[in-house]
């Protein structure tokens, strides 16, 4: 019966503003936490986009070389009970 109503601290204000006054509370709230933040320095953006192309070279030879070993041995297998 009263689904309408609005409880809690601004909430009364919402419902008179509508959804143009929740949108312009959101982004004063998200300029508010983007004064919090604390950005990384030109040297740390470099040095952990080098250990993430880094990182992405290795597991991409590694799974390589995986797949190849087990095409291999699945090609061989295959050959051994005469499928191919």
């Amino acid at each position: 019966m009263f689904d309408n109503i609005k409880e809690g601290p601004g909430k009364a204000l919402e419902s008179v503003t509508g959804s143009w006054g929740r949108f312009r509370r959101y982004l004063a709230e998200v300029r508010n936490e983007l004064t919090r933040v604390t950005w990384p320095a030109r040297k740390e953006v470099y040095a952990t986009t080098v250990v993430v192309i880094i990182t992405s070279i290795f597991f991409g030879v590694y799974l390589w070389s995986i797949d190849l070993l087990l095409s291999r041995f699945m090609a061989w297998l295959f050959r051994w009970f005469g499928a191919a």
